[in-house]
């Protein structure tokens, strides 16, 4: 599989995931160290006090993306090393970063940098958290910082990382933090982070005067009907609305959908959260646009569901998420980006797969995850010949780490890690990838 000239190949990460050092030089808690405190809510109570202590060893880790080959590097920085209080900016926090940063300038990687991956501070939290608007301010100042301070030696930004899951997953179904399941509180937070988003937008293009792209990453899955009848087809739109369009059509079409406002109006009073002029501000024009892609999704009727679907069986090969192995549908994702929403340069912001991987004789030998990777890749290939304009893929994630609710039970690195010791061994992925990247760059020169 070949790739254009400029195409960049990355990896990935997010802070909480994997920095450890959870109350250094400064830092205060995040709603996640908030949210492992609270039992039952993370397999085995596990938290990412140590993680996979990066804070540390950052320039080791470093070392290993340089020995990938890879242009690029996307990490977030985690708001409360910035702001531990409100108001209260921390230069020790900052420094960290200037840190990382110079290790991969020196290593010539693009440092890609994203603003928010889900660590809001407890002090924010403690105030209404994104469900309440002054949020968006809180946002603006974080983000006039990071770009104050960082913006001279980063390749690009991105504001938000899956605002789907901030919201919907940590205010509705409460599988993350803050953990709660008011719907209101899910629509607010949603509104709120996207208007920051804008926001942050502005102040690097605007006020600040800065060439740097910007983008927002959203997850998108697919949505099909398990049949052809009504009801699935109903169940389908709803799931979509749920999923993607509530988020996709605000950025892109300065509107929500109406007919999920209709289906959301029984949980929500009005609707007047949404203030004069905010539609205009989330979508303000980006410069690419993030995608994370991990699978599609099949469902089917269930009128006793809040959006009347539920998820379907399906015969598909599973990862070790239990979630469809579909490179098909991510191409089928990707023309209807094009259709109906965006010409904007596509980057894949997060892609990959956990599996139950095993260290035998000092190799992991994970052909499920490297097969995952090839055909998803040979997808990107494939839509680029179409012209799909996907300028970059990232792959997800850079080292086993801390997985969200899933505690360290699912491994997505293709570097393994060793919780104990904090070893870090070569998956045959992680060499598979570094093989695609090198024969591109031959290709190339």
């Amino acid at each position: 599989m070949k790739f254009h000239k400029g195409f960049t190949f990355g990896t990935a990460t997010s802070a909480y995931q994997i920095e450890g050092a959870y109350l250094e030089d400064g830092r205060t808690a995040s709603i996640w160290d908030m949210f492992c405190g609270i039992p039952g809510k993370v397999h085995k109570g596990h938290n990412g006090n140590v993680a996979c202590d990066h804070y540390h060893r950052f320039e080791g880790d470093v070392d290993q993306i340089k020995k990938l080959g890879v242009d690029t590097y996307r990490f977030s920085i985690s708001w409360p090393r910035i702001f531990p209080e409100k108001g209260v900016f921390n230069q020790q926090g900052m420094d960290f970063y200037k840190r990382l940063i110079k290790k991969l300038r020196s290593e010539n990687i693009k440092p890609a940098v994203t603003l928010y991956h889900w660590d809001l501070p407890v002090w924010a939290h403690e105030e209404g958290g994104w469900a309440n608007r002054e949020s968006i301010q809180w946002f603006m100042d974080y983000a006039r910082a990071c770009f104050q301070e960082l913006d001279a030696n980063i390749d690009s930004w991105i504001t938000h990382n899956e605002p789907w899951c901030a919201a919907f997953l940590g205010y509705h179904q409460g599988v993350h933090a803050p953990g709660h399941q008011n719907m209101e509180e899910a629509l607010k937070a949603a509104h709120h982070i996207l208007v920051s988003h804008g926001q942050a937008v502005r102040v690097l293009k605007e006020e600040l005067k800065s060439s740097t792209p910007i983008g927002i990453t959203l997850n998108l899955s697919p949505v099909y009907a398990k049949t052809s009848s009504l009801n699935d087809q109903l169940a389908a739109n709803n799931a979509d609305g749920y999923s993607n369009r509530w988020f996709l059509d605000p950025v892109f079409k300065g509107q929500y959908p109406v007919d999920m406002m209709n289906v959301f109006s029984k949980y929500v009073h009005s609707y007047d959260f949404i203030q004069a002029g905010d539609l205009d501000i989330i979508s303000t024009p980006c410069d690419f646009f993030g995608i994370n892609f991990y699978s599609r999704a099949l469902v089917e009727f269930n009128a006793a569901s809040d959006f009347m679907y539920q998820g379907a069986y399906s015969d598909y090969p599973k990862t070790g998420m239990g979630w469809d192995i579909s490179p098909k549908e991510f191409k089928d994702l990707i023309h209807r980006l094009r259709k109906e929403y965006t010409n904007l340069p596509i980057y894949i912001t997060e892609n990959g797969a956990a599996f139950d991987d095993i260290v035998e004789n000092g190799r992991v030998h994970d052909a499920g995850r490297v097969e995952y990777v090839e055909q998803h890749l040979q997808a990107v290939h494939e839509l680029n010949e179409e012209g799909m304009g996907i300028e970059g893929y990232y792959l997800w994630s850079l080292m086993d780490n801390f997985e969200w609710s899933f505690g360290y039970d699912k491994r997505f690195g293709i570097l393994y890690v060793d919780f104990d010791s904090q070893e870090r061994i070569w998956k045959d992925s992680a060499y598979r990838y570094a093989e695609i990247i090198k024969s591109n760059r031959s290709i190339l020169i």
